[in-house]
């Protein structure tokens, strides 16, 4: 089996081999040897009725990747862990045990759920190699979500710790009919000499741009092999588990329909030719194939298009037909309602304004060439086509490698206060409504766009992109901000406790682009259960 590799010059077993790179990683690297690990075992999917108690263990396997073998972590065994069903409004127990290499925790990704159950080194004692923790996770939204560890995010997601969680309604209307459905993660690994790259334990490196991978996978796959029929009607779960990497999807010679995003089912259904996901984004579409045959999933881009799977497609009889159903695109009455509930918010001023904004401490000689003043353009959330705003590929290897938060701020900042960062004093009360402004700023060190993830405090809305109405609803956690982009967006704070808001670039949430806010309603939070 040959690797999808994105570079067009790599061996399956990853990009050549730099010395200065295990050297920046220094002596502490975390270990790569494969020596007397266990082989990776396939996903599971887990149906989880309510009430459940499920284990969740952290360790290292071997993974055959292309050519090479290499040593990841895994939650139970896979990578990606397990896929846990279940349904809305049920409540389980994760007992989760770390037999890891470093201290950890699971975060609920997406979810809004109790806040001492987070997942977070505010909301808990990291889990000790060797020690456990249990997790009360609650399920009051339709949708996907995934969980990852919150402690050197960087390291853990790149090894392999990131799982699907998929939550059915409790409307059996909510979603169209589809004759069965498939969860599917997109990510990218970096290889080098047949082992993932180097980390070290004390510093995180590729600060500027995020850790590209030279790997594309799919469920862990580097050329995953999928199956149809002529006919049928596939609903995928898209979820990017990728450190930086954004992902547009596209499967030629068959139809996508737009159904859903993070957290839900869009306000009005739409056909596209590719969804962008962004890291930590999910979506939701529904596919039709019609005519048998082989097909490709890909990844596109403004310079290049990368396979991600194979699709057979077969003339095998399908027991129920759906064309009728899918071609009929609908629009949900309760996104139509959330539109009427925040019109007076649109052109209200915000409540809260943050800037993106880089500063460098790095010779001349060794930034990359300036991109202030560069276009960008408005799209459509859900159907942004490929543009400007995005930083596609890691551009300035050798220059990315080499920053570290010793030399690269990433900030959040605080328009009203001029507060960074940690020093970000928000507080709110259960049931505010928040209309906060993202700006990522053009007048910084290095201009580039951001996925930005908030917490189980609530959900939002996106409101407007540069000053445009947003067309098309959706539920959402994560928003993805485009170089020189301006978002509105609307909050509804829902549960109490210390939240996080972040990039969901692993390398930038880690170079300490993230900040806490409060939400009071009560007592104080409490820890474990």
């Amino acid at each position: 089996m040959t690797a999808t590799s994105v570079t067009d010059h790599h061996a399956p077993t990853g990009r050549e081999h730099h010395p200065e790179e295990q050297e920046s990683a220094g002596q502490d690297a975390f270990g790569t040897d494969t020596t007397g690990l266990p082989a990776g075992v396939p996903t599971p999917t887990v149906e989880l009725s309510d009430g459940a108690v499920y284990a969740l263990r952290i360790a290292p396997v071997t993974k055959q990747i292309g050519d090479a073998t290499v040593r990841m972590l895994a939650y139970n065994g896979s990578v990606p862990g397990p896929t846990l069903r279940v349904r809305q409004g049920t409540q389980v127990v994760v007992n989760a045990v770390n037999d890891g290499d470093l201290e950890t925790t699971v975060h609920w990704h997406g979810l809004r759920l109790d806040n001492r159950f987070d997942g977070t080194h505010h909301t808990q004692d990291p889990i000790e190699t060797g020690g456990e923790f249990g997790y009360r996770i609650s399920f009051p939204d339709p949708g996907v979500y995934w969980y990852h560890p919150h402690i050197r995010q960087d390291y853990g997601q790149e090894m392999g710790l990131y799982g699907t969680i998929v939550v059915e309604p409790t409307d059996p209307d909510y979603w169209p009919p589809v004759n069965r459905e498939v969860t599917l993660t997109l990510d990218d690994i970096l290889l080098t000499d047949g082992a993932v790259a180097p980390f070290s334990r004390t510093q995180t490196t590729h600060a500027a741009m995020g850790r590209f991978g030279d790997v594309l996978l799919v469920n862990g796959e580097p050329a995953l092999k999928l199956s149809a029929r002529a006919g049928e009607v596939v609903r995928f779960y898209l979820v990017n588990t990728a450190n930086t990497r954004v992902f547009n999807v596209a499967i030629p010679g068959a139809r996508i329909k737009l159904v859903g995003g993070d957290s839900g089912h869009y306000e009005h259904e739409r056909f596209v030719q590719s969804v962008v996901v962004a890291p930590s984004e999910r979506v939701v579409i529904d596919v039709q194939f019609t005519d048998f045959g082989v097909l490709t999933l890909e990844h596109r881009t403004p310079d290049r298009v990368h396979p991600l799977a194979e699709i057979t497609v077969t003339a095998e009889h399908i027991t129920r037909d759906l064309s009728d159903e899918f071609a009929a695109l609908r629009t949900n009455a309760d996104m139509v309602a959330e539109r009427h509930r925040i019109t007076p918010m649109i052109d209200a001023a915000p409540q809260k304004t943050v800037a993106f904004v880089a500063e460098m401490d790095m010779d001349a000689s060794t930034t990359e060439p300036d991109t202030a003043g560069a276009p960008h353009h408005h799209h459509d959330a859900g159907h942004m086509p490929v543009g400007d705003g995005i930083e596609w590929e890691d551009d300035m290897v050798e220059f990315n490698r080499m920053t570290t938060r010793a030399n690269l701020r990433w900030i959040l900042l605080d328009r009203d206060t001029g507060e960074r960062n940690h020093g970000i004093d928000w507080r709110f009360l259960v049931g505010d409504q928040v209309k906060i402004r993202l700006v990522n700023e053009m007048d910084s060190d290095h201009p580039m766009h951001h996925p930005f993830h908030l917490h189980g405090a609530g959900r939002f809305l996106i409101l407007s992109r540069d000053a445009a109405v947003e067309p098309n609803l959706v539920w959402k956690d994560t928003v993805l901000v485009r170089r020189g982009e301006t978002v509105d967006i609307g909050v509804d704070i829902s549960n109490p406790g210390v939240w996080m808001a972040h990039c969901h670039i692993a390398e930038h949430h880690e170079g300490g682009m993230m900040f806490n806010f409060n939400v009071v309603a009560g007592g104080e939070p409490q820890h474990g259960i």
